[in-house]
């Protein structure tokens, strides 16, 4: 199991690390200042924590309710995570589409991309540091 103290430097340099790649990213592809594009990843990045810690909260009270386990299968962890992740653009979408003076089909487009971003940066950056910072009983069955 990985430390309180690796968990917060995960957490910060998945955030950090994230925001340096989309800000300049999101204001290429989008035609957007930086500084608007920063506010919005930001703002993102605040509403998908808060909303992590709700969703699943909520779904793991609901999956008990209706199945008396908390154990996902293969499926439900598809459906949850395609749940998170269609509830959080449906989340921000209007936020983006106030903030940067845009259609809500623009902000759509903006949202989705940017999900689509996270989800395959969420990958390679967790695949990197389980490599950088291997959790110590896996260093150890390594040797």
């Amino acid at each position: 199991m990985r430390t309180v103290r690796d968990r917060i430097r995960h957490a910060l340099s998945f955030e950090i690390i994230g925001l340096i790649l989309v800000i300049p990213l999101g204001a290429l592809v989008f035609h957007h200042p930086m500084e608007d594009i920063g506010v919005v990843t930001v703002v993102a990045s605040i509403v998908a924590t808060v909303w992590n810690y709700l969703y699943n909260w909520g779904f793991d009270h609901a999956l008990k309710r209706y199945t008396g386990s908390v154990q996902k299968s293969l499926k439900v962890r598809v459906g949850h995570a395609v749940l998170f992740e269609l509830g959080l653009v449906a989340l921000l979408t209007p936020f983006v589409a106030w903030y940067l003076g845009i259609g809500i089909i623009e902000a759509l487009l903006l949202d989705v991309a940017i999900a689509v971003f996270y989800m395959v940066y969420a990958f390679v950056f967790n695949w990197a540091y389980d490599r950088v910072f291997p959790i110590p009983s896996d260093a150890k069955r390594a040797n």
